[in-house]
């Protein structure tokens, strides 16, 4: 048997059930008494019993009206509940929010935001899908993440690009190398030095091509590695010197080397990259108040 009961139903007979008084529980609903009554009626009708005893004096529930009451009080219990859960979603207290990025980003540059967001907002999870950069960007326009955190290169004119930091390169090479007793160095210092390189899917190893090439230095013979903690070891192990962001250091710090500023100085772009036209939820909007300068939101 299917029984047509609304919320509106259901409140009626609990309040009624609670005050014993149609005019304390319209006046508890902000409804008029005699729609309050036409309400339990209909809910009566509708179940086919009669839930309350009525006198002059007193409204008193019934044998089956006990039973309704408390049926009732578990489907308003979850269902407000469920209310005040939709409701924390389109806030923005609650949801997912999922952030492609780069490795050394996902470990040094995107921790602080994050905890700040937590702190704000307990209840949304954070999901970190780092990888190379084509992969990344990729993962934008398919739309299986909301957002991506890269460092600005190559071309990808159909996504909308805002910078929110840059990050300068230095020179990363063992304790006992020659140059390591230097303050600072130049570009020239690295003329045929033996080299470790990042691949070329990689964002680091097109701006440390690029400015060699400014430089008009060539490297001696060179390594090629495809992630950092590699790049580290092979420094550390004496087959050469390399290039890297400040962001990364944190990621080779195992491999205790020795970082030198290197003038002119370059930095990569660290941009976040959206879907244009894409509609954020409330709790990405929200992690995107935090990350983007307000200048640039």
């Amino acid at each position: 048997m299917s029984i047509n009961l609304g919320i509106a139903h259901l409140r009626a007979i609990v309040a009624l059930a609670d005050l014993a008084s149609f005019t304390s529980a319209a006046a508890s609903l902000g409804v008029s008494q005699p729609n309050l009554s036409r309400t339990v009626a209909e809910a009566e009708r509708r179940l086919g019993v009669r839930l309350f005893v009525r006198t002059t004096r007193s409204v008193d529930l019934t044998g089956d009206g006990h039973d309704v009451t408390a049926y009732a009080r578990r489907v308003l219990l979850e269902f407000d509940d469920g209310l005040e859960q939709i409701g924390r979603f389109v806030s923005g207290d609650r949801g997912t929010v999922t952030i492609a990025c780069l490795p050394s980003i996902a470990a040094t540059f995107l921790p602080p935001y994050i905890v700040g967001f937590r702190d704000s907002h307990p209840d949304v999870s954070v999901h970190i899908k780092d990888g190379l950069r084509d992969d990344v960007v990729a993962s934008v326009r398919d739309g299986s993440v909301d957002f991506a955190v890269v460092a600005a290169s190559g071309r990808a004119n159909d996504l909308m690009r805002t910078t929110v930091s840059t990050d300068a390169f230095v020179c990363a090479l063992p304790s006992n190398h020659a140059l390591a007793q230097r303050k600072s160095l130049g570009w020239t210092d690295l003329a045929d030095e033996p080299f470790i390189a990042f691949g070329p899917e990689s964002s680091i190893a097109s701006h440390v091509r690029l400015a060699l090439e400014n430089a008009g230095v060539d490297v001696g013979p060179s390594v090629q590695a495809h992630n950092v903690a590699a790049v580290a070891g092979l420094t550390a192990a004496g087959l050469g010197i390399t290039v890297i962001p400040e962001l990364v250091v944190p990621m080779m710090s195992f491999a205790s080397l020795v970082y030198l500023p290197i003038e002119p100085t370059i930095h990569r772009t660290i941009s976040v990259v959206q879907l244009p036209g894409r509609r954020h939820s409330a709790s990405c909007t929200a992690f995107l108040g935090i990350l983007v300068p307000p200048r640039n939101a």
